[in-house]
């Protein structure tokens, strides 16, 4: 609309420029400082642009008996973390009630009036329900009902943020087949990558201490150690190549840790922060995504399957439909589950990629130009503009519903 002078006419010259983007308040059941993936990659993007306050799960009674109270620090990507800290002995209604206080003084504190209400767990109703964003947004990176110790509210709370979201993201194509029939405007974007970053791994590093005195042939994992990865496998691939060294690199959460299997070649070298971990990759031989078959597993879309390929590492995973396709169909990762099957993958894997090895130079051009279609970029942008489009749409007094996007169809 052009502006009006005092008579009430149009001022020539002065046509408005287009409206702010909202803020972007994101509520996560992941913390900003734990392993970096999907919402780190996509938040520290939005903060180039808009402001973005990353609002974690709280802390229980790290601060005494006191009362509820909210950190907030910025970290170097310019985005605004936000923890809560409560007391603890709080019933589940009272510690919904004091977070909902503390995002509503996050909002008044820092004149957070326009903004997208981005959810990674539908947990997060119980305090944010009842605001008036300007869209929002459900980036379903894993179907939580799955994992260990996922509250049983879980799944009626989802059915609900359904019906509010203008907007659902999911981390992989399974995902996507899961929820496109629940909602008018699904998006599959699965795991993407930061190419440069990993590719480093193709070129000599520096050894990391840890791991420089560890033999060869290495085959390395980085990630969380968790309900998802196969104990056993691990266990059997180390006792049948003894003379193999199977390289862990990740925190171990939700699992006891005396219950790791424990061998002469397999080394668990614990977290590792994201701007070493090509340090680690360029000197494996394979890189593993050891797997378990369970529902925890169903639906995940690995984004360490498009990292160790950048790095221009070979990978045998077990059967996880994401992984299977597009990757194994296609011959760029070997698929295995037993172990003596697992066993032989790797096995082709270092000859193929060996020194001498004659299927390198066009595996190597057959992962590249596979992805060049896919970059944390990219997908950042598609994803800010059909948020820009929620935003319009609701503006103008209607919910987006213009229809379902999936990248493998």
């Amino acid at each position: 609309m052009q502006p009006l002078n005092e008579a009430g006419e149009a001022v020539p010259g002065e046509a408005p420029g287009p409206a702010p983007r909202p803020d972007v308040v994101c509520l996560s059941h992941l913390r900003w400082d734990f392993v970096y993936q999907r919402p780190q990659h996509l938040m520290s993007r939005f903060a180039r642009h808009r402001r973005v306050f990353f609002v974690e799960e709280p802390i229980w009674g790290e601060w005494g008996e006191g009362p509820a109270r909210l950190e907030v620090s910025e970290r170097p990507e310019g985005v605004r973390v936000a923890v809560p800290h409560l007391p603890a002995g709080l019933s589940p209604e009272a510690a919904e009630e004091a977070q909902r206080g503390l995002l509503l003084g996050l909002l008044e504190d820092h004149a957070v009036a326009d903004y997208v209400l981005w959810y990674y767990t539908p947990m997060a109703l119980g305090y944010s329900s009842g605001l008036a964003p300007a869209a929002v947004v459900y980036d379903c990176m894993d179907e939580l009902s799955l994992f260990r110790g996922a509250p049983p509210s879980l799944l009626e709370r989802e059915e609900r943020l359904l019906a509010l979201a203008d907007l659902v993201f999911t981390g992989g194509q399974s995902l996507y087949e899961a929820k496109r029939d629940r909602h008018p405007q699904v998006h599959a974007f699965p795991s993407s990558i930061d190419a440069g970053h990993f590719g480093r791994a193709r070129d000599p590093l520096p050894e990391p201490p840890d791991q420089a005195a560890i033999p060869r042939p290495r085959l390395g994992y980085f990630g969380v150690i968790d309900e998802r990865i196969d104990l056993d496998l691990l266990a059997a691939v180390a006792d049948l190549r003894p003379d193999w060294q199977l390289v862990m690199v990740g925190p171990v959460v939700k699992i006891d840790p005396e219950g790791l299997p424990r061998r002469a070649n397999l080394h668990y070298l614990g977290m590792k922060p994201y701007a070493e971990l090509p340090s680690y990759l360029a000197g494996w031989d394979v890189a593993l995504m050891p797997f378990a078959r369970n529902e925890s597993t169903r639906f995940i879309s690995p984004t360490k399957t498009p990292e160790y390929l950048a790095g221009g590492k070979p990978v045998v995973s077990t059967p996880i439909r994401d992984v299977v396709r597009p990757y194994g169909e296609l011959a760029m990762v070997e698929i295995a589950e037993a172990p003596a099957d697992f066993v032989a993958a790797v096995e082709r894997a270092l000859a193929r990629h060996g020194e001498g090895g004659s299927e390198r130079a066009s595996w190597l051009r057959q992962v590249d130009d596979f992805l060049a279609g896919g970059s944390w970029s990219r997908t950042w942008q598609s994803m800010s503009d059909l948020i820009d489009a929620a935003v319009q749409s609701r503006r103008d007094g209607r919910r987006s519903r213009v229809g379902s996007t999936a990248v493998f169809d």
